[in-house]
């Protein structure tokens, strides 16, 4: 174990040594970003790290999905991302958890009220929808609110084209089996279409997408012997936007999504059931207003949403609904091409309700909102300095009032070397769940993080070669926490500290071959430790061969992980408490992309797992083996 560690320690180092770039996630410093002031920001003139995913970079991995290609992420984790469709995901950055991690859809928080976190069920999300995401690490609660501990996952999804008529379809298709079992017939497919266009002052986009899986049980037998029930998946997705431009300088932007999502799991770990399944039903609406004058512009994003949630379970049906609303209004105001200042004030509000035969929650106790005034100021210096500074004044119907603050300074030292350090603070209020359940606890604490980073990006050779690292530590006070053994939320006591380092290398070869990396070490501790992989390496290289033929070859290394699970030995049959450690494992992955017919007609081919490796991501769940996938697009 401790050679294998050592080996993949020397193998990122190596990397590092040779000054490989990551395109992906380290783009050149004249990128635009929006995650750390809301406001389109040259990445030049930015303090932090922020990796962005460009459509360009989710056609390079066509066949995975959204929960696969983050997981390629430098610092970031998505457990169940290798188990079978629709099994549940664990959202981890940084040693953080799902509720620490804030999902924003086009600016807007997206949440689930009635979720055990607070946090979005990234599994209503097709991957096919989104244009690009952009990935912020740290404390972000200044300018997001209560959530954003760990880091902010913001996704654009597509837009219209600029044509009066224009949209694709596609199809997939592929295999869904596990290692050493080989069935290779077709049991995943995926499918949907989008119609968009418009004109000068109107445009829409309209879309509809379908996903139905099987092959695999979501629980491993103990015995190789055994032969568990495949548990299937399906989701249909359904998204429509409206944009208008009145002037040009008052637009305002609609939209409304539907998600539907049925999947089938079994009783826990090494337990099979044929009965269990959870059905969620998601409906989202709302409009974005901007009005732009001659200083700067005034932004409101308000959006809404329900989610009904069926889950049987144990021979007992569980129905849960929730509702949240989310108004954010901001304007920036530039004082001059050096310096802006953003102000604005966010209102939260969520409630859920739940019923079963063993308990029932109404609206009328579990709910809670939040009004937020905040402030960022924005200084870009002609000598190198760039100074991002802020704070928000959370106002929480059940904990009062708190206040988080940041400031990210950042000096170019040329352009091409930038150096980058911040300090920021995020206030993570318990979820409804949390609070109301059975499992909940109404005296839980409120969370309380810091994050503290320094590190360079550096880019050399015309930027053909990109290096960037950042040192971080964390310290939660209060973090929230689950007993196995009572069942109860409990706040843990003192400090839980997590540090670490990431760097991210790369290097274009040719502008037709290119290779990208990330290494990520995490120093964990009490509840952040539990399915956090310690060391974690990505690599990657894109090749187009021609000018219609593309290739990919991905690998990932993911290092031994730290687990709890609870026990009833006979003859009290009382819990007791085992830790296990999940032993590393390694991925190689490969797809080919064709333009069969140019600007009409794409077919990709993907092979993930391709040594077929036998490997476990949660204990006692099955993971995919090596499978199989095509697909086509055509474009109109």
């Amino acid at each position: 174990m401790k050679k294998k560690i050592i080996r993949m320690s020397a193998i990122a180092l190596f990397f590092a040594m040779n000054s490989y770039a990551q395109e992906q996630e380290s783009e050149q410093l004249n990128e635009v970003v929006v995650s750390d002031s809301k406001f389109a920001l040259s990445k030049e003139k930015s303090g932090k790290v922020i990796v962005k995913i460009t459509a360009n970079d989710l056609k390079q991995k066509s066949g995975q999905s959204l929960a696969a290609v983050l997981s390629t992420v430098a610092g970031v984790e998505i457990n169940g991302n290798q188990s079978r469709n629709g099994k549940d995901l664990g959202i981890y950055i940084r040693g953080g958890r799902n509720h620490q991690v804030l999902i924003l859809i086009d600016g807007v928080p997206v949440t689930d009220a009635s979720g055990i976190s607070l946090s979005y069920d990234l599994r209503l999300l097709p991957i096919e929808q989104i244009e690009s995401i952009e990935i912020m690490k740290g404390a972000s609660s200044t300018l997001y609110g209560s959530g954003a501990a760990t880091g902010v996952i913001n996704i654009t999804l597509k837009k219209a084209a600029k044509k009066a008529i224009a949209g694709n379809a596609y199809v997939n298709m592929g295999t869904q089996t596990t290692a050493k079992n080989p069935n290779y017939n077709v049991q995943d497919f995926s499918q949907g279409f989008v119609v968009n266009g418009g004109g000068k002052k109107v445009n829409y986009f309209a879309s509809l997408n379908s996903t139905e899986t099987t092959g695999i049980s979501e629980a491993k037998p103990v015995n190789s012997n055994t032969e568990f029930e495949k548990d299937g998946f399906s989701r249909i997705n359904s998204v429509i936007k409206i944009g208008i431009k009145s002037t040009e300088r008052f637009s305002v932007d609609f939209f409304a999504n539907y998600d539907k999502l049925k999947n089938d799991f079994d009783s826990g770990s090494f337990a099979d059931d044929l009965n269990n399944y959870s059905a969620s039903r998601q409906f989202r609406a709302g409009f974005t207003p901007k009005y732009k004058y001659n200083k700067g512009e005034f932004v409101v994003n308000a959006a809404g949403n329900v989610i009904e949630r069926d889950n049987f379970s144990f021979n007992s049906l569980f129905l849960a609904k929730s509702r949240s609303v989310n108004v954010d209004a901001f304007n920036k105001y530039e004082f001059s091409s050096q310096l802006f200042l953003v102000t604005g004030a966010q209102f939260q509000f969520h409630e859920m309700s739940n019923t079963s035969q063993y308990d029932a929650i109404t609206t009328d106790v579990a709910k809670f909102n939040m009004i937020d005034p905040y402030a960022t100021a924005v200084y870009n210096s002609d000598f190198g300095l760039n100074l991002n500074a802020g704070l928000r004044y959370n106002i929480h119907s059940k904990y009062g009032n708190n206040l988080v603050y940041n400031i990210n300074p950042s000096f170019n030292l040329s352009s091409n070397l930038k150096l980058l350090a911040s300090y920021s603070t995020a206030f993570v209020a318990p979820s409804l769940y949390q609070l109301y359940s059975p499992y909940g606890d109404l005296n839980l604490a409120p969370e309380n993080d810091v994050t503290t980073e320094f590190g360079f990006d550096w880019s050399v050779l015309n930027k053909k070669l990109v290096i960037n690292a950042v040192g971080f530590q964390r310290e939660e006070t209060d973090a929230i926490g689950f007993d196995l053994v009572t069942y109860k939320y409990f706040n843990v006591l003192g400090k839980n500290k997590v540090q670490g380092f990431e760097t991210m290398i790369g290097y274009s070869f040719t502008d037709k071959i290119k290779f990208n990396a990330n290494y990520t070490f995490t120093e964990l501790e009490k509840q952040s430790r539990v399915l956090n992989p310690k060391q974690k390496v990505n690599a990657n290289v894109d090749i187009q061969a021609t000018s219609r033929l593309a290739l990919n070859f991905s690998y990932q290394f993911v290092s031994t992980r730290y687990v709890e699970f609870t026990t009833y030995p006979a003859p009290t049959f009382d819990p007791v408490l085992n830790v296990d450690f999940l032993k590393d494992y390694q991925l190689i992955n490969t797809n080919i992309r064709y333009e069969l017919i140019k600007n009409r007609l794409n077919l990709f081919g993907a092979v993930d797992n391709i040594l077929d490796k036998d490997f476990v991501e949660s204990r006692g769940y099955a993971t995919r083996g090596r499978n199989f996938k095509i697909g086509m697009n055509f474009l109109f």
